[in-house]
């Protein structure tokens, strides 16, 4: 039963235009039963706990009570690089990881202590011997993991990355009778950019000899055979998704073959730099404690000592300008390679290419015919993504301020992600060009149906032998108007040409009409030279 209350209220005082013939009016109000206070609170609490309590309240218990359960595994790591495609990208790790980052801190610390006892002025660090620069150099031969995690365990007490390498160097030293004595030697005069800057120089040029350039040669050469292979095989192309002028499947591969060479030969050819000069890059405490040292000169040989180029003019950071370049050359690489994934794409989906199923996979979870193309579409999508963050590095890092500041030191931390995207790129392109398969057949078939791509030769000819508005004759049987063998040649046979310009338009079919495609695909190698990797253009 639902209760109401009946209320006269007087108007007469109200000032509204609608309320203006109105002395009262009444109003009907319906009464609610009153909930009984602590059930209400109940039930408020209930409704601000359901809006304001994360989906995964249960999994974050259990995720604080046993840590456990959410230790790094490739089902819990936030970046799929580490965990669904580890498989693909796990080989960048040696170099592009925080244990390669360590790793090479202590290469540097500990070379840069061999060059001091090598610099005659210093008399406080003598010649090692033999036996002793062996024993620090196998300290970074045989870094072990285990070793990366006491440095990490001594910066929970330090907070500062570097000085852990310095003070993890010193523990290990601190037994052997000669090094011993120059322990404080250690990270001599350097600030830690000088250690940084050089490790991550050291990280990329064995990142990139390693690991991507390999991989780019391998793609490269695959795209080089797919040029060579068909470079017979006629294709229609398409200008503006039209019917164009046709090509040969194997030309058009062999664009890429030279864009990508040209890009990769460009990434090779980046000068990788190294500062080693102090606090704001004038030796000042270098010129304090051994003012006789020419220090820039001992810095230039140690920083080429590693395989590095040295940078005289620094703050107290390498400016990174040759990481931008770098970065931005492997962006304009995958711009090419991304390019290169959706023309594949296009192809697949006009059918001028098949796809090589294997037994057991799925294409569609509710459409059982489908093979797709998805090895492109994953090299696509993670081209992007690499480009995404490796121009952001290559925005961000040449900028800092004044003398330095520490935005660049978090990033510089990202630098295998833009790699890494880029390298698992490249393997999917990789894989998807292995499971192609050319159909001829469908080729030939768009080739069948565009006789009207024969205007062109047909209206070049008639120029040479001056008939008049070639162009317009040809535009009026075209345009806009199916084209087929029989129409074409009755057209040629009307033209007043001489009999052997005739006959040959005469033999033109859109299967023969490729002038040198095939030559210029077979010619491909040329574009390279391929005994040591594609460096030669």
């Amino acid at each position: 039963m639902e209760l109401s209350a009946s209320f006269n209220v007087n108007v007469s005082s109200i000032s509204s235009p609608s309320l203006a013939s109105a002395r009262s009016i009444n109003l009907i109000i319906p009464i609610v039963p009153r909930t009984p206070p602590s059930a209400s609170l109940l039930l408020c609490r209930a409704s601000l706990h359901a809006a304001n309590s994360p989906p995964l309240t249960e999994m974050g218990k259990k995720a604080v009570e046993d840590p456990q359960v959410f230790e790094l595994s490739s089902l819990t790591a936030l970046s799929p690089l580490d965990g669904r495609y580890w498989g693909k990208v796990k080989d960048l790790a040696p170099f592009m990881s925080e244990y390669a980052l360590i790793r090479f801190r202590v290469l540097v610390e500990v070379k840069w202590l061999i060059k001091l006892s090598r610099i005659p002025q210093v008399e406080e660090v003598p010649s090692f011997s033999d036996e002793a620069e062996s024993y620090m150099l196998r300290l970074v031969e045989e870094f072990s993991m285990d070793d990366a995690l006491e440095v990490k365990k001594i910066e929970r007490v330090t907070n500062h990355d570097v000085k852990a390498v310095e003070y993890f160097l010193k523990q290990k030293c601190q037994s052997h009778p000669e090094v011993t004595k120059v322990l404080e030697f250690f990270h001599f005069a350097c600030t830690s950019e000088d250690i940084n800057n050089l490790a991550h120089g050291l990280m990329l040029k064995e990142a990139l000899n390693t690991v991507l350039l390999p991989v780019m040669d391998n793609l490269i050469k695959a795209i080089c055979k797919m040029a060579k292979d068909n470079a017979h095989i006629p294709m229609l192309s398409r200008t503006h998704g039209q019917p164009a002028t046709p090509t040969t499947l194997g030309k058009e591969m062999a664009i890429f073959v030279a864009r990508l060479s040209r890009e990769r030969r460009q990434i090779s050819q980046v000068t990788l730099f190294g500062k080693f000069a102090g606090a704001v890059g004038n030796y000042n405490a270098h010129l304090v404690a051994y003012p006789d040292v020419h220090w820039s000169k001992v810095a230039e040989e140690f920083v080429e000592s590693l395989g590095l180029s040295f940078n005289p003019y620094v703050t107290q950071i390498e400016p990174h300008d040759y990481m931008a370049t770098l970065f931005h050359s492997i962006i304009q690489f995958n711009n090419i390679l991304m390019d290169f994934d959706r023309d594949i794409w296009g192809y697949i989906s006009l059918g001028y290419f098949k796809q090589i199923t294997k037994a057991g996979e799925v294409g569609s979870s509710t459409m059982p015919h489908k093979v797709n193309p998805i090895d492109f579409e994953n090299s696509e999508g993670n081209l992007g993504k690499a480009n995404g963050g490796l121009s952001h590095l290559s925005m961000k890092l040449p900028i800092s301020r004044w003398q330095r500041d520490l935005t660049d030191s978090t990033v510089l931390r990202n630098m295998g992600e833009g790699l890494g995207h880029s390298l698992l790129a490249y393997r999917s392109a990789l894989q998807g060009i292995a499971k192609l398969e050319v159909n001829e057949a469908r080729l030939s078939e768009d080739l069948d149906d565009s006789w009207e791509v024969l205007a062109e030769p047909i209206q070049t000819v008639m120029r040479r032998y001056g008939i008049p508005e070639p162009y317009e004759k040809l535009k009026h049987l075209t345009r806009g108007r199916a084209m087929t063998r029989e129409s074409i040649r009755e057209f040629i046979q009307g033209l007043e040409l001489p009999e052997k310009a005739k006959a040959d338009l005469l033999k033109l079919t859109p299967h023969s009409y490729i002038g040198a495609a095939a030559d210029l695909a077979k010619a491909v190698d040329n574009l390279t030279d391929m005994v040591n990797g594609i460096d030669v253009l």
